[in-house]
């Protein structure tokens, strides 16, 4: 199987070389065949890719332990679905990981478009193949995952060795959540490939703009949804694994997820300018070509070893590769963007500062402005040890001095773009619609403010996060009440009704609803309450209106590990509330002991319990317990993000015009149809058609 494996990745890189040339020699030819040859070949790569895989994966779960990375990775006590996250446990499977769910997205782009746009897809095609030269060249010369173990006997010639067991999955990989969060997150990495390739197709080709954007959006859409999540779950596997009681470090690896995710939503948004207006053209390029330029600096620095981090694989040589890549990607989007300037020319200038193309500049330069910020701060450590030999840290006050007012302004254009008009805004129209969703965020920030709450940046949050919620609760129902009124249903209906009539635009306003509670969320971290002291049986402690009791200490051993786990019991108000039994594992294979935290959630706190061992000067058991509010609020709003996101996915359903047979009598006296006519209709009442254009979405 690891000749298998090897022949299969080796044949594929040879056809993704076969694809490119093809596709360049198709292109200048003009023959129809070749370019046909070049994207069979292209497509044929996600097949060749699935065999190696599959190859690597067979060796995992049957503990094949000859070949060096299933050894370095597994043993033979390792639950099942940890053996197929262990595919991606190391450099060499997460890159094999890469160039798989590269070639899937590679074969569903050129497939689905088989038919379609023959100008575009012969540059899309070789785009996709030269990205995939490079992530196969690495898999078959730099970081091959089937090299096997040898041993020499006596004549000096080499045999296939196997050990009788491997080291283990790293314990902070052995998470539930960890099997689902790296596909996610490179789903997201590896989706951002297919944008970038339609977007340096479009420019090669001189593709007219309101085509390829339309394309290019739902891709961008896939892919930043698929980003989303994986941010979200990382988060989310730092806050429940890690037991620091946080979720968000600003860690090296954390922001360079975060980095495509922000140009990501810079270009989902700006992309309406070109759509509606013609304007900002170059912006959308460089956008999509800088998402797809971070995603490759992203995995850089995860395998380079140049940042120090819980998430990054351990220092190689391979970083040199990614750098030279990314010199090739820059050079050749500069040369394309210089040599087609003229095609991304404007159509429209901007007419009004006061107006809906304003407010998406306006989002575009705030993006960008925390894109380089958290960009300066990952680097600037390295470029610190690179100009004065010594590394510069910069933590998460840095961190959270810029990026908070940057957040924040972003959560009050979030709220205002939507109610402004294309061009021009009137001042009668920021009063209608800009009154009550205002006054209502100012309420309930003196609400708070009454309730003792002191912070000024959770305090703005409040205020910003009801004002942005408003703003979309009435944009849903002033169209609703056009609809309800007109087709006689209740409101509800009419909600519905209006959403998938414009999925597009109203499934945004849920994904903008999403973030105000992730925001809500964030903003509780003002309040977090954390204490740890020694906890013998029968001690106890205090955290807010909590009071923590130790029962005992019992030890839990399987094949896998052995712990030594607190039992806890919570009491509030003076009444039992609830059990809690954080732990410390031992894992046997790695000589490893990580933490398993205990956490109780709810919409209001969680009570967040950690198990962190016995104080080396007493030898007693010591805990650690957190009061985090809120922090239900961030998950419960990627969900509502995720289901924004496709909803905005699906088409429009238009409603149909009826015809409906009007009776004689209803006429009151009028003249009937004469025999064989067409039924006469009544004259159309309610709303003229372009007040029910607006209520209904329509931009």
């Amino acid at each position: 199987m690891d000749i298998l494996g090897s022949f299969a990745l080796l044949l594929a890189f040879l056809v993704a070389v076969y694809a490119f040339a093809a596709g360049i020699a198709g292109i200048l030819t003009r023959r129809a065949l070749l370019t046909k040859s070049a994207r069979h070949a292209g497509m044929a790569v996600f097949g060749l890719v699935t065999l190696a895989v599959a190859a690597l994966e067979y060796f995992f779960f049957t503990d094949n332990f000859s070949l060096a990375y299933v050894a370095a990775h597994s043993n033979s006590a390792l639950p099942g679905f940890y053996k197929f996250a262990a595919l991606w446990a190391g450099q060499e499977g997460s890159l094999l990981w890469w160039s798989w769910l590269l070639s899937i997205y590679a074969f569903l782009a050129l497939f689905l478009n088989r038919k379609r746009h023959p100008e575009l897809m012969p540059w899309v095609g070789v785009t996709l193949a030269g990205v995939q030269i490079f992530f196969l060249t690495l898999n078959n010369f730099v970081s091959n995952p089937f090299h096997v173990f040898a041993s020499a006997d006596m004549a000096g010639i080499f045999h296939m060795a196997r050990l009788s067991e491997g080291s283990g999955l790293n314990p902070l990989l052995q998470y539930p959540e960890m099997v689902i969060h790296p596909p996610m997150l490179y789903l997201g990495y590896t989706g951002f490939t297919v944008p970038f390739a339609f977007a340096m197709a479009a420019l090669l080709a001189r593709y007219p703009g309101e085509k390829w954007i339309h394309i290019t959006r739902r891709w961008t859409m896939v892919a930043w949804c698929f980003q989303t999540v994986g941010v979200l779950l990382g988060a989310h596997w730092a806050y429940a694994v890690l037991g620091w009681g946080g979720y968000w470090e600003w860690d090296p690896v954390e922001n360079a997820a975060l980095l495509p995710w922000i140009t990501g939503t810079a270009f989902l948004h700006s992309v309406m300018m070109q759509e509606k207006r013609g304007m900002m053209k170059v912006w959308n390029v460089w956008l999509v070509f800088s998402t797809f330029m971070l995603c490759i600096l992203g995995t850089f620095l995860t395998r380079a070893g140049i940042v120090s981090s819980v998430h990054a694989f351990a220092e190689s040589s391979i970083g040199a590769w990614f750098v030279g890549f990314l010199a090739i990607v820059l050079v050749v989007c500069l040369a394309a963007w210089w040599k087609n300037r003229d095609y991304l020319r404007s159509d429209n200038q901007l007419d009004s500062l006061v107006s809906r193309e304003s407010s998406f500049l306006f989002n575009n330069l705030i993006l960008l402005a925390a894109c380089f910020a958290v960009l300066w701060g990952t680097l600037f450590p390295v470029l610190s040890e690179w100009v004065t030999g010594s590394k510069i840290s910069v933590g998460p006050p840095f961190f959270n001095k810029v990026n908070i007012p940057i957040a924040l302004f972003l959560l009050l254009l979030t709220g205002v773009g939507p109610l402004l008009a294309w061009r021009k805004t009137s001042y009668d129209a920021l009063k209608r619609n800009f009154a009550w969703p205002l006054a209502g965020g100012l309420v309930s920030g003196a609400i708070a403010f009454a309730f003792g709450y002191r912070n000024f940046y959770a305090l703005m949050c409040l205020i910003l996060s009801v004002f942005v919620a408003l703003t979309i609760a009435a944009e849903f129902f002033r169209g609703a009440r056009v609809i309800a009124a007109r087709e006689g249903v209740n409101l509800l209906t009419a909600v519905g009704t209006l959403t998938m009539r414009n999925t597009r635009r109203y499934g945004g306003y849920i994904v903008h609803f999403g973030m105000v509670l992730i925001f809500i969320g964030i903003s509780g971290q003002a309040f977090n309450k954390d204490i740890q002291q020694n906890l013998s049986p029968g001690q106890s402690l205090s955290i807010g209106p909590f009071t923590i009791v130790c029962q005992n200490y019992d030890q839990v051993q399987n094949d896998n590990y052995q712990s030594e786990r607190a039992t806890l019991e919570v009491f509030r108000k003076g009444k039992s509330e609830m059990m809690l039994y954080p732990e410390r594992r031992f894992f046997n294979a790695s000589q490893v002991t990580e933490t398993i935290v205990a956490v109780e959630s709810s919409p209001l706190r969680d009570l967040y319990v950690v198990y962190a061992g016995r104080s080396p000067d007493t030898n007693q058991p010591v805990v650690h317990a957190y009061l985090n509010p809120l922090v239900k609020w961030i998950w419960f709003g990627g969900i509502v993000v995720v289901l924004g996101t496709g909803l905005a996915m699906i088409p429009d359903r238009r409603p149909a015009l009826v015809l409906r047979a009007v009776s004689e009598k209803s006429w009151d006296g009028a003249l009937a149809p004469a025999p064989g006519a067409l039924p006469a209709t009544a004259p159309a009442r309610g709303p003229s058609r372009s007040i029910l254009r607006k209520s209904e979405g329509e931009e």
